[in-house]
């Protein structure tokens, strides 16, 4: 299936998926395919859970739409769930995790001016990925994805990621900043993790300087890499934090999360979404951090990563094709010595889906309820094709 009616901006897409169940969905030609991608870590609690299923449909049956001009129970309900879990003060909800950083955006440039400061500058990294509206892919460290969209949104300065020496040279010389945005484990860059310090160092560098520290989180929270947010594995709150993706398990939601610095920056008016936070969404979204809570399934993330870790060093032993296997929880990569893009779809002949990223890097993203069995699988079908197709 092929329809001329949309616009070309995915390119050629080989494969119909027309159901999915736990970590398995299927095409149109009835093809079973193991989900290690989870619709690029979205469906962290599988397809079709039940949980969700339930949520949506009992939504949906009540209402599903009415807009911010009216108080939305299940919206502040999750609001408040969501905050006990971060540690933040406020949030607001979005429709995808561009929009979340649109409004980190947002909030750092008021932050700015409340300081006096007539064109605030937002430090952010090399080879990053914020997302495609025209703020956040000025934000992006990619040309690639800069192209044939400039002029682009003023007000960024660049530094190279897990370099603390970078920000402080910066700091020194622009007076102008107002925030650092950055990536816990940068995910279209590669999956590149920073060294241990080097988000303790911008918590401290922020405070030095007065700064928002500002995490991009639309990848790495809701348990993707065994807690819920990253930088929970740290002894650090930041001022801002955004996330997305595996919020909704697959329904559209994301959200921006401030903390004492930043919460009461917006004020009426401000900011807004027609479809932000919508009784739907929220609905969705709170089943499924509920599920991810009670079924403990940060830490099946981090116990499963280890597991896939391991035995993909083992299989993948003495490939000298294979540079670094990497990544925390169940975001994981493996980087190889040339480009591999050619893997995903003979990896899909084999029953598995996977993504390429960086042009040389395997990105896995299982879903967060992958077993032991169905991980032996992707790793004997992925290790397999590593060693004979490279």
């Amino acid at each position: 299936m092929s329809s001329t009616a949309l616009m070309n901006n995915y390119g050629t897409r080989k494969l119909t998926l027309s159901k999915g169940q736990g970590v398995w969905v299927w095409d149109d030609q009835g093809n079973r395919y193991l989900d290690a991608l989870s619709g690029i870590a979205v469906c962290g609690l599988g397809h079709a859970h039940p949980a969700v299923t339930k949520a949506i449909a009992d939504q949906a049956a009540t209402l599903t739409h009415c807009s911010n001009l009216y108080n939305i129970a299940v919206q502040e309900e999750l609001a408040e769930r969501l905050r006990d879990i971060s540690g933040m003060s406020k949030l607001f909800f979005s429709n995808s995790g561009a929009e979340a950083n649109e409004a980190a955006i947002k909030l750092a440039r008021l932050f700015g001016h409340k300081k006096g400061i007539a064109e605030p500058v937002i430090i952010v990294m090399e080879n990053s990925f914020h997302g495609r509206t025209l703020a956040t892919l000025s934000a992006t460290g990619n040309r690639k994805v800069h192209a044939g969209f400039e002029p682009l949104v003023r007000g960024f300065v660049r530094a190279p990621y897990n370099d603390l020496a970078s920000l402080k040279t910066i700091a020194a010389n622009n007076k102008n900043v107002v925030a650092v945005l950055v990536e816990p484990i940068q995910g279209e860059g590669g999956i590149q993790t920073p060294s241990d310090d080097y988000l303790p160092g911008i918590r401290q560098l922020c405070d030095d300087q007065g700064w928002l520290m500002m995490l991009d989180e639309i990848q790495t929270s809701n348990g993707r890499t065994g807690r819920y947010f990253n930088y929970q594995h740290y002894d650090l709150l930041p001022d801002v934090v955004t996330m997305a993706k595996g919020l909704g398990n697959g329904m559209p939601i994301g959200a921006c999360l401030a903390g004492e610095k930043a919460a009461d920056l917006m004020q009426p008016g401000s900011h807004g979404s027609t479809f932000g936070g919508n009784p739907l969404a929220c609905a969705a979204g709170l089943a499924t951090v509920d599920t991810i809570v009670n079924d403990g399934l940060c830490e099946q993330a981090r116990i499963m990563g280890n597991y896939l870790k391991q035995h993909l060093a083992r299989k993948l032993a003495g490939c000298a094709n294979v540079v670094e296997i990497r990544g925390q929880g169940l975001m994981l990569a493996i980087e190889l010595s040339e480009p591999c893009a050619s893997l995903v779809d003979k990896a899909a002949e084999k029953g598995l889906l996977i993504n390429v990223t960086a042009q040389t890097v395997i990105r896995l993203l299982p879903p967060l309820i992958i077993n032991n069995e169905e991980a032996d699988q992707l790793v004997d079908i992925l290790s397999d094709l590593i060693k004979q197709e490279l």
